[in-house]
C-alpha cells in the first residue's frame, strides 16, 4: 500500500546525523581531487599533484574548523554569554572544546609540513599514492576525535542564537521575582518588549529583552524566567535568571505579588528578596507590590499595577535616578530630561506669526515689452 504524502509510516525513526567531520572531510578531499598540475612529465605531474593533495585537503580542513569556531572567537562571549554557557553546558566546557579544537589545528599543520615534505624525496606514482593515503587517513582521524568538541561547539551557538542579544554598555533593568507575579506584564508596559502573558506559572521559559527611553539614552529591559527561591536546585530557567541578575542588572526589579494569587506566600517573596539582597550587595533593587488595583497593603513599597497604569510613571522616575543619577547627564540633557514637555511647546498663534514673518516678500512681477 502506497504512503500517503505527509504521513510518517509507523515506527519510522528520523535520520541519524552525520557528525561534523563527516562533511568537513567530504568537502576537503573533493576539493583536493580536483588538482590538475601541468608538468614537463608525468613524474613531475604526480609529484605536484599529490603535494596539491596534501595542501588542498589540509587547508579545506583548517578552514572550516575556524568557521566552527569563529562565533566564540570574534568577538568572544560577554561574560553574561559565559556565565549562561557554563550553567547550560558545564563550567569551563567553551574553554576545553575551543583548546582540542585549536590543538587539532595544530597537529594537521604539522602533518601537512611532514607529508608536504615526503612527497619530495618518493621515488614514484605507487609511493606517492601510499604517502597521501597515509595522510589522509590521519589527517581524518585528527578531524574525528574532535567531533564531539565540534557538535558541543554548535549546540552553544544555536542556545546563544535563541537568547537575547545585549549591549554590555547600556544600561539594563531586569525585572525578577517568583513564577506569575506580574513581571511580563509590567515589561510590556515598561518597554518595547511584547511577551507572553498568562494566568499560570512559568509563561516565561527563558529571558526576554525589550528597550525604553531614558533621556537620550536606551535602557534594556529584560524579562527573566520565574524563580522559586530554592538553594543549590535550581532549573535551568531559574539559573538564566539568576545570571541576569548577577551579570549584566545594572538595577533589578524585584516584584512582590501582594494577592498571592501567584501560589506563593509573601513569606517566601521576601524570602527570596532578602536573600537576594545579601548575595548582591552592591546592586541596587527596588521592590514593588504589583497588581494594586486588586489590593494594597499598607507598606513603604511603591504599588503598581500594569492594568491602569497606577505607579509606573513614579516607577520610571525611581529607575531613572538609579540607572542615570542626577549630574551624570551634560545639563542640556538634564533640562530636557526633567522638564515637562509644555515648556518646549509654544501658543499655535505665535507660531503661525512667526511663520508669516519669516516668509520673504515677493518681487513685483514686470511685464516684459515686445517689438512690434
Amino acid at each position: 500500500m502506497p504512503q500517503v504524502p505527509g504521513r510518517k509510516a509507523r515506527g519510522h525513526k528520523p535520520a541519524a546525523v552525520p557528525p561534523p567531520s563527516v562533511a568537513i572531510l567530504d568537502i576537503a578531499f573533493h576539493r583536493a581531487s580536483l588538482a590538475t598540475p601541468r608538468g614537463e612529465s608525468k613524474a613531475a605531474r604526480d609529484r605536484l599533484r599529490a603535494e596539491l593533495k596534501v595542501v588542498r585537503s589540509s587547508a579545506t580542513v583548517l578552514r572550516h574548523l575556524r568557521l566552527e569556531t569563529r562565533r566564540f572567537v570574534h568577538p568572544p562571549p560577554s561574560e553574561f554569554e559565559t556565565t549562561l554557557l557554563d550553567q547550560a553546558f558545564g563550567v569551563g566546557s567553551l574553554a576545553r572544546a575551543l583548546t582540542r579544537v585549536r590543538r587539532a589545528e595544530a597537529r594537521i599543520r604539522g602533518l601537512a609540513q611532514t607529508a608536504e615534505r615526503a612527497t619530495k624525496g618518493a621515488s614514484g606514482s605507487e609511493e606517492l599514492g601510499d604517502q597521501v593515503r597515509a595522510f589522509y587517513g590521519r589527517l581524518s582521524s585528527f578531524v574525528r576525535e574532535i567531533d564531539p568538541d565540534l557538535e558541543r561547539l554548535r549546540a552553544m551557538d544555536r542556545y546563544l542564537d535563541e537568547r537575547p542579544k545585549l549591549d554590555p554598555n547600556r544600561p539594563t533593568l531586569v525585572v525578577a521575582g517568583f513564577p506569575n507575579v506580574g513581571k511580563s506584564s509590567l515589561v510590556g508596559r515598561l518597554s518595547s518588549a511584547h511577551p507572553k502573558v498568562a494566568d499560570y506559572p512559568f509563561t516565561t521559559l527563558s529571558i526576554a529583552v525589550g528597550h525604553a527611553d531614558l533621556g537620550f539614552d536606551r535602557l534594556q529591559v529584560l524579562d527573566t524566567p520565574g524563580v522559586l527561591g530554592r538553594t543549590g536546585r535550581s532549573n535551568p530557567a531559574e539559573s538564566e535568571a539568576r545570571a541576569a541578575v548577577g551579570g549584566v542588572a545594572t538595577v533589578v526589579l524585584f516584584v512582590i505579588d501582594p494577592t498571592e494569587q501567584c501560589g506563593y506566600s509573601i513569606e517566601e517573596q521576601e524570602r527570596l528578596l532578602t536573600r537576594w539582597r545579601e548575595e548582591f550587595p552592591r546592586l541596587p533593587i527596588i521592590a514593588v507590590e504589583t497588581k494594586c488595583d486588586l489590593i494594597r497593603r499598607a507598606t513603604e513599597r511603591l504599588h503598581v499595577s500594569a492594568v491602569t497604569g497606577e505607579g509606573l510613571s513614579a516607577l520610571e522616575t525611581q529607575v531613572r535616578e538609579l540607572v542615570r543619577p542626577k549630574g551624570e547627564l551634560p545639563p542640556i540633557q538634564e533640562e530636557i530630561t526633567e522638564a515637562p514637555l509644555e515648556e518646549f511647546e509654544e501658543p499655535r498663534d505665535q507660531v503661525h506669526r512667526e511663520e508669516e514673518d519669516d516668509v520673504p516678500l515677493r518681487a513685483p512681477r514686470v511685464r516684459k515689452r515686445t517689438r512690434r
